[in-house]
């Protein structure tokens, strides 16, 4: 089944479309739900298609907060009902001197990184313009709290909070419909930030791109829905969906914007 459905899938997407099938394949041969790690938007994309092609099951996604960003998702047979706990997340308050330094969001990330703690088990990162707070899997939690007391140059501590305590982000996603003449990516990074596609492309053959979470360089690359670009010093920008074309055969999208 995974070769066949790969092919509706981009090549280097095919290790997890395989993974994600082997988790349908579990929950439906045992009769139980399969928890998956954090997911980005594209992952959840894909999961959600495959899942919607068997009857007897559903999936539920959840990230902690209404508009999350990072979901683990949840593939379970359709009799079951399942609740938020059943999605393992925890919430941490991150603790530091907020009257003397600041935070960032690329310095608390990098510091979970660089303590080897592993992406997929950190949810979203958030922030009310003051206070950080970040979601991680419940299995990680102890381990994560003991391994993180700096980012930086800063003393930190990590205090485990009630989901229900999550703060309201600062930094909402903003929807825009537009026309694109095509969806490469240096087309909708220049959409997304307002910039020139010469510009556009300076950056991503610069380096400063990522794709989905990973490095990437190519600008004529041709996105897909849920393809989410960070860019450095920008922002991120997420192709949400392609909604037609016009006489002209150009795109109708919606692209969602986060900025720095």
């Amino acid at each position: 089944m995974a070769d066949t459905v790969a092919q509706h899938f981009r090549r280097e997407e095919a290790p997890f479309v395989e993974s994600a099938t082997g988790w349908i394949q579990q929950a439906s041969d045992e009769y139980r739900p399969i928890l998956t790690h954090f997911l980005n938007p594209r992952q959840q994309y894909i999961l959600e298609t495959l899942v919607n092609r068997d009857d007897e099951l559903k999936l539920g996604l959840n990230g902690g907060y209404p508009g999350a960003e990072m979901q683990r998702g949840l593939i379970y047979p359709a009799y079951f009902e399942i609740g938020e706990a059943d999605f393992e997340l925890n919430l941490f308050d991150i603790d530091y001197p907020t009257k003397f330094t600041e935070l960032h969001h690329g310095q608390i990330l990098g510091s979970m990184l660089a303590a080897g703690i592993d992406r997929e088990v950190l949810g979203d990162i958030i922030t009310d313009g003051q206070a950080w707070q970040v979601y991680t899997t419940n299995e990680m939690s102890r381990y994560i709290a003991s391994q993180v007391d700096r980012m930086g140059r800063i003393k930190v501590r990590l205090n485990e909070l009630d989901l229900s305590a999550h703060l309201i982000p600062l930094n909402a996603w903003e929807e825009e419909s537009t026309i694109l003449s095509s969806a490469r990516l240096d087309n909708v990074v220049a959409t997304g930030f307002h910039l020139s596609r010469h510009h556009a492309k300076q950056l991503i053959e610069a380096g400063r791109i990522q794709l989905n979470w990973n490095p990437f360089e190519r600008p004529d690359y041709q996105l897909a829905h849920e393809d989410v670009i960070s860019v450095r010093g920008f922002g991120r920008v997420r192709l949400t969906s392609v909604d037609g074309v016009t006489k002209k055969d150009k795109l109708k999208v919606t692209l969602a914007v986060l900025h720095k």
